[in-house]
């Protein structure tokens, strides 16, 4: 006997009850997901986040020029503040906020949802190796200049996708022939070696194209320096059509929390839910990288955070995700631009530094827990 996927019962996991889960998460969460006002407070967060990122720099900017600049170029008419306030926000801020939101979002978004699909907090991108493989096929492509014609980003874009797919299809083949239940220490220690191997690789690389060693070393390190509105498009474009891919998943991911086979007896289409997945998060991470360099820990730390807030209900789990991921990343952003003004730090050293230590606390819970 089979049900619809719509009408599957999980919503979160075999543990959690819902008279008693979900009646303590209203009005923002309930058993359907988000409420219209858990949406409407946490997009308000993130307009308000990215105005003040706007507004701060090594140049401040009142909260109202920017404002009223945004609005103005926003529908076409005359600006009346200061001409290097107008350039600064449209030409550099705005586009660079812009890409760190989404990127955030994306990033925090692949997390969660391979998290749910392995049933294991540790995994992300970075700790898979994923967006180390993301990062080998965008060195490649920058080293010996593959592009496709009349497509600027698309060679390396496209290259993070390939291989970021082929190392994830790699570290969970290695994984499940080494231990079938795909265990938390076997995945990442694969995946600590696997970005051991690929780091060794890009060295080499880099040895080779010595012309471009700065480029190259400065992108791998994660910044959104020179971003623009071309990136924010392609980013946009790739979140709305994967993001919806995920977040349409979220009650096969509820099922997946009690097992597969659970999963599968209630109609669960197993194989097509995982491909569909993975390759969700493969083209996301790809597009990420290629664009902002490799920003780690993104999605290790927003969705064990976000889930001890809204529960283990991927319905609010993964939206919560995406907005919390869009702020988290726009304050390390800021934080990278402003600490040690005027000079900038790649964004990923700041996102390193926090989800490092928050990986260290989450594997030591995980181990008492266990």
């Amino acid at each position: 006997m089979t049900m619809r996927h719509k009408e599957l019962p999980f919503d979160g996991d075999a543990s959690s009850s819902p008279s008693s889960t979900v009646r303590a998460k209203k009005p923002l969460f309930n058993r359907s997901g988000f409420s219209w006002l858990g949406h409407l407070i946490l997009a308000i967060a993130v307009l308000a986040t990215a105005i003040i990122c706007i507004c701060l720099g090594s140049v401040n900017v009142p909260v109202k020029d920017t404002v009223d600049i945004i609005l103005k170029s926003l529908f076409g008419l005359h600006q009346s503040s200061d001409p290097s306030y107008v350039s600064i926000i449209m030409s550099v801020r705005l586009p660079r906020i812009m890409c760190a939101a989404l990127v955030g979002a994306a990033l925090s978004l692949c997390g969660c949802a391979m998290q749910g699909l392995l049933k294991n907090p540790l995994a992300d991108g970075s700790t898979l190796g994923v967006s180390s493989g993301a990062s080998l096929g965008a060195v490649i492509a920058i080293a010996f200049d593959i592009t496709i014609p009349f497509l600027p980003l698309a060679g390396t874009m496209v290259m993070s996708i390939i291989f970021a797919f082929a190392s994830l299809i790699v570290i969970l083949l290695l994984a499940y022939k080494l231990d079938h239940s795909l265990s938390t220490n076997t995945i990442i220690l694969l995946g600590v070696i696997y970005s051991m191997f690929v780091s060794s690789i890009i060295s080499l690389i880099i040895t080779f194209a010595s012309s471009k060693v700065k480029h190259i070393t400065f992108w791998t390190m994660g910044s959104l320096s020179g971003s623009n509105y071309k990136n924010v498009i392609v980013l946009l474009a790739v979140l709305i059509v994967c993001g919806i891919a995920l977040l349409r998943r979220a009650p096969e991911l509820n099922a997946f929390a009690v097992g597969e086979d659970n999963a599968r007896s209630i109609g669960v289409d197993i194989r097509r839910v995982k491909l569909e997945i993975l390759i969700s998060v493969s083209v996301l991470i790809g597009v990420c990288v290629s664009i902002g360099g490799t920003i780690g820990f993104v999605g290790l730390v927003i969705p064990h955070i976000i889930r001890m807030i809204t529960g283990p209900n991927h319905k609010s789990l993964l939206p919560a995700s995406v907005y919390f991921g869009a702020i988290f990343l726009m304050l390390a952003d800021l934080a990278a631009r402003t600490i040690a003004s005027p000079a900038v730090l790649p964004i990923g050293v700041v996102t390193s530094l926090v989800g490092a230590v928050v990986f260290v606390f989450i594997f030591f819970r995980s181990r008492k827990g266990a």
